[in-house]
């Protein structure tokens, strides 16, 4: 470190396409370890998705176990535990701390900055980023390389060539195109013979086609407090927590915590039957003395309501899915009210989807993230194949593979 507080300059000049998350640690890992650093960002500003997650509050990182936490990944485990083990949730805590940021923990155990707010803390590491001589250049778009191996970035006054010791690239994934993970960059590797896997929609709603009555009275509508799962998996398997009603279908957190598995089952089979447990905290047998009961004058819907708490959206999916005569059956509809089941006929498609699966294959990548067929060149962030529901772990993720690559780069 210099006396201005800037590291020390070598001769090695990483340059990071992509200023989202991923990218930007990885700009600031290797200008750490001495490198000259340039990033080029295709968006007039940088980290726009990371800015739009954050207006409902920035879910940093999830504080549950180190165990637990890597087994949220279901593709990658191994190669994601392996970037994590260095930088994990609480490294990201102290990493934010640095910043001026402290963080708290929600209710659900996922971790936020005090504030709530994704604006200052990038600004924040913005300032600190230019500060230790980062160059940071918008506008820019990476079209790949010309014949002489130099980079090809399309900029407002025509492309120009870029020399680089070493390239991280941190591209994004494929959803919100209109913040700048458009994709394009996909046929850019296959050109060059990079593995990489289509890209799918993760973290999405998925579609069903719902009555007009169903949609009119209730599309928007939170289904709070139940447990879903896939038929044709055990119960174990289920996530407790809630979803909302759409137009098209179904979408939510405990959607999402689905959504590998829904994919890759509507892929194999056309469609998946999800199960719905409307009172997971009921067993099957105190459901159905519930409805044994006597109603006298009272409406099933009252009924429902006053001995089971069922009312609203939740007796709206009840007459959607069953019907009027199985509803007058107990024993059928005490079944159905642990056990209702909703078809789905696709994902929504990826421009919608708050992330994406496939990218870059992990067999194309060495450990340390560098493509194999194309040396001095590393990945990092969503553009790698692997995937994780919301909660912290998409994030958490980005951030520590960044690092994982801006280190190596820096070596080059």
């Amino acid at each position: 470190m210099s006396d201005s507080g800037k590291p020390m300059m070598n001769s090695r000049k990483v340059v990071v396409i992509g200023g989202g998350p991923a990218g930007l640690m990885a700009a600031e890992t290797a200008r750490d370890a001495g490198a000259e650093v340039a990033v080029y960002e295709q968006m007039p500003s940088v980290a726009r998705k990371f800015l739009i997650a954050g207006k409902g509050g920035l879910n940093l990182t999830h504080s549950e176990p180190f165990d637990d936490f890597v087994s949220r990944y279901p593709s990658g485990t191994a190669e994601v535990r392996s970037w994590l083990l260095p930088f994990s949730a609480d490294a990201l805590r102290a990493w934010a701390r640095d910043l001026g940021y402290e963080t708290v923990i929600g209710s659900s155990g996922r971790v936020f900055p005090a504030d709530f707010k994704a604006g200052p803390l990038l600004r924040a590491w913005v300032r600190r980023m230019r500060g230790k001589g980062i160059e940071i250049h918008v506008g820019h778009r990476w079209l790949g390389w010309n014949a002489q191996g130099q980079l090809r970035i399309a900029a407002a006054e025509g492309e120009i060539a870029v020399d680089a010791t070493a390239v991280v690239l941190a591209t994004g994934g494929g959803s919100w195109p209109e913040l700048g993970a458009d994709g394009a960059w996909v046929e850019t590797l296959r050109q060059v013979d990079i593995e990489v896997a289509e890209l799918q929609p993760s973290n999405c709603g998925f579609e069903r086609g719902w009555s007009a009555h169903l949609k009119e009275r209730f599309a928007g509508k939170p289904v709070k407090s139940v447990s879903v799962r896939l038929a044709s998996q055990p119960r174990k398997s289920a996530i407790v927590g809630e979803f909302m009603l759409t137009d098209y279908g179904v979408e939510g957190s405990a959607i999402y915590a689905l959504s590998a598995r829904l994919r890759d089952a509507i892929a194999a089979d056309g469609s998946v039957e999800l199960l719905l447990d409307l009172v997971p905290e009921r067993s099957a047998d105190a459901v159905h003395q519930a409805l044994a009961r006597d109603r006298g004058k009272r409406t099933l819907s009252e009924h429902l309501r006053r001995t089971l708490g069922i009312d609203g959206v939740k007796a709206a999916l009840l007459y959607e899915v069953l019907g009027k005569e199985a509803l007058a059956d107990p024993v059928t509809l005490g079944h159905a009210i642990k056990r209702l089941p909703i078809t789905l006929l696709r994902p929504r498609p990826l421009a919608e989807a708050i992330s994406s699966a496939g990218g870059v294959r992990f067999d194309a990548l060495t450990p340390e993230l560098m493509l194999r067929r194309r040396p001095k060149v590393w990945c990092a962030g969503e553009m790698i194949d692997w995937e994780a529901p919301t909660g912290g772990y998409l994030l958490t993720a980005c951030f520590a593979s960044g690092r994982m690559a801006g280190a190596a780069a820096a070596r080059a």
